[in-house]
């Protein structure tokens, strides 16, 4: 009996901040499977920053909404892939999916199945954060990128996100003294209770230049930003000579319209003065170096040194909710929909 399956479309492109209008859910029914093909049901969805970000380059209208999940094998033509296997897949919002697994990588570059981390007690769902792509996101972006040493004060920002939260615990491994800026008190206190930051400040209770000089009376060595914008320029101030940034993200500026950007001077002077290096970067940048990172992380999970968080929301239905959450910063940890 054929399957139906359901998918959230991009019926309008995003103007501003995303509204219902924007995202339709629709169903359609799939065909018989070929050779070399498979069909994966959802298990876990993730919801992302950048789906807000290459929306606007890579998706038509009509589109499916670009993203992974943790989905398992129910039909197969494919040999190495039998019934029963889960895998990471970039399918799009999909409740179902028919995956020729010998087709090319997806839009950003990514391999579209690979077979999900065997994490023993843990959820599936740990394949879309930390031992997915936010954590090669963190572990590649902050050490490839920043080069951290001991004793060095790094600062991370939306540092309670599915990034920033495990860059900051990794800098607490490597020796650093971390400042994590997060948008709740609630917030705050894991990052600095449970996660071992040893500053956590709410910026929207506190002025970040002025919290920035208590935490950092010396400077800082390394940002790791999530934000952008004035946060970026602020922080940037109170760098010291051959500090590293490494742009992961831009959220503040994620609603703009590149095309007729908001008024304001680069501040071009202090990367020359204090002869800072600033990069940016995709994730896919070290695929190929993805499990590395895996296996590190993973023993630093067993020994107890890293800790993530999942926000979880229980239906596909509810993947649009989801996407605004995580958007307005809602989510601690991870975000991800449950099937």
């Amino acid at each position: 009996m054929p399957v139906k399956a359901k998918k959230w479309i991009l019926a309008h492109h995003f103007d501003g901040v995303p509204k219902d209008s924007d995202l339709e859910l629709v169903e359609e029914e799939l065909p018989e499977l070929q050779d070399g093909e498979i069909l994966l049901e959802a298990q876990a969805l993730s919801v992302d920053p950048y789906m807000r970000v290459f929306a606007r380059s890579a998706l038509k209208e009509g589109d499916t909404i670009m993203g992974s999940q943790v989905g398992k094998v129910i039909e197969s033509k494919s040999p190495q892939h039998p019934v029963g296997m889960m895998l990471v897949g970039s399918v799009g919002w999909r409740t179902h999916a028919i995956v020729n697994v010998n087709q090319g990588p997806d839009l950003l570059g990514t391999p579209i199945v690979v077979p999900a981390t065997p994490a023993p007690g843990l959820p599936v769902s740990v394949n879309l954060g930390v031992l997915g792509m936010p954590g090669a996101t963190a572990y590649f972006g902050f050490l490839e990128l920043c080069q951290p040493k001991a004793g060095e004060v790094v600062v991370v920002s939306a540092a309670a996100g599915a990034v920033g939260s495990l860059v900051g615990q990794i800098a607490k491994i490597k020796g650093c003294t971390v400042i994590g800026y997060a948008g709740t008190d609630e917030k705050c206190k894991w990052i600095k209770e449970e996660l071992g930051f040893d500053h956590a400040i709410n910026y929207k209770t506190r002025d970040v230049a002025e919290s920035l000089k208590e935490a950092a009376p010396n400077g800082v060595d390394c940002y790791f930003d999530n934000v952008g914008g004035d946060f970026l320029y602020t922080v940037m101030r109170q760098m010291n000579k051959y500090g590293r940034i490494s742009v992961c993200g831009a959220i503040s500026q994620y609603n703009d319209n590149l095309d007729n950007p908001k008024s304001g001077v680069f501040p071009s002077i202090l990367l020359i003065v204090n002869q800072l290096r600033m990069e940016g970067f995709i994730f896919t940048r070290w695929l190929s170096r993805w499990p590395e990172a895996f296996k590190e992380m993973a023993a630093w999970m067993k020994e107890g040194k890293l800790k993530y968080r999942e926000t979880t929301t229980k239906g596909f239905e509810n993947m649009r909710e989801a996407f605004y959450g995580m958007l307005r910063g809602d989510n601690t940890g991870k975000a991800v929909v449950n099937v």
